[in-house]
């Protein structure tokens, strides 16, 4: 059998608690810290130094996405303020700045090519539509910031009372006709001529194609959807109107009605009115 094992002599048995005491860890020596503190000290500086130096300057320069009429001054920017930098320091804010006089810019993206290469890659914004004063008009795009040096040819057109004052377009109705627009198949988008509010709310009529009535500006994409839909049936050929007001049973108007057959074979076209066909859209 195992002894119990006894307390040692003059005193009681150690407790739990500092049986598992352990001994503090030793501090580093004083000289180790500053030693590593200099080395940091000294790394932060070269780091510093380095990363501003000609060692590192951006010597190269490459510009892509950029299109259009301010498409040369757009990248000879970009390039001035590229070479006042270094593939280690590519400063963010400054390249903003340059593009900032061009409203057809939406921003940038840079990938350093070490030692001595930039890329930045031009993300560009497009005009959706022109809005329309009298014999004036001006591209704007989807978020309403206006691109006068832009063309306007073939944009679908937005009439205004007046054009927009400043950078950006705040009229309700001009933003109305902007959300009407941007929720459009881009495809579809190019075949509006012009958008306004008529008596079946918001129309838009296409090239070559029939009037739309969007009625409210709710469900917008559905409605576009809807268009679609209705446009690709090949029985709603020669439509005059679609009626998109509900998606759901969108209706292709001014149809000529198909012949009937008289008594003798002849083919008769009734004199009654002309009827309108419904289409399901999803």
């Amino acid at each position: 059998m195992r002894r119990p094992s006894l307390p040692p002599r003059g005193g009681r048995r150690p407790s739990r608690a500092s049986r598992s005491r352990r001994a503090p860890l030793p501090r580093p020596p004083l000289r180790a810290v500053v030693a590593f503190a200099g080395v940091l000290a000294v790394f932060v500086s070269g780091w510093a130094w380095l990363r501003d130096s000609p060692l590192v300057a951006v010597r190269s320069v490459t510009v892509t996405g950029v299109s259009g009429p301010d498409a040369p001054q757009v990248r000879d920017a970009l390039v001035a303020a590229a070479r006042d930098m270094t593939t280690l320091h590519v400063r963010m804010g400054d390249l903003r700045t340059a593009i900032g006089p061009y409203p057809g810019v939406l921003g940038v993206q840079t990938h350093a090519d070490f030692p001595h290469g930039l890329h930045i890659a031009v993300r560009e914004r497009n005009p959706v539509a022109a809005v329309v004063s009298g014999a004036q008009r001006v591209p704007v795009a989807a978020d309403g910031t206006l691109m006068p040096t832009s063309s306007s040819a073939g944009l679908p057109e937005i009439s205004a009372r007046a054009l927009p004052g400043g950078a950006h377009a705040s009229a309700p109705d001009v933003r109305r006709a902007l959300g009407v627009l941007t929720a459009a198949p881009p495809a579809l988008r190019a075949r509006v001529r012009r958008v306004y509010v008529g008596p079946h709310g918001i129309t838009a009529p296409l090239r070559d194609g029939p009037t739309l009535y969007l009625g409210g500006s709710e469900r917008l994409r559905a409605k576009w959807v809807a268009a679609a839909t209705v446009l690709a049936d090949p029985s709603s050929a020669g439509a005059t109107y679609l009626d998109l007001r509900l998606p759901e049973r969108p209706a292709a108007g001014g149809l000529e009605p198909p012949p009937v057959a008289s008594l003798n074979g002849a083919a008769a076209i009734p004199g009654g009115p002309t009827t309108t066909p419904s289409a399901t859209g999803p």
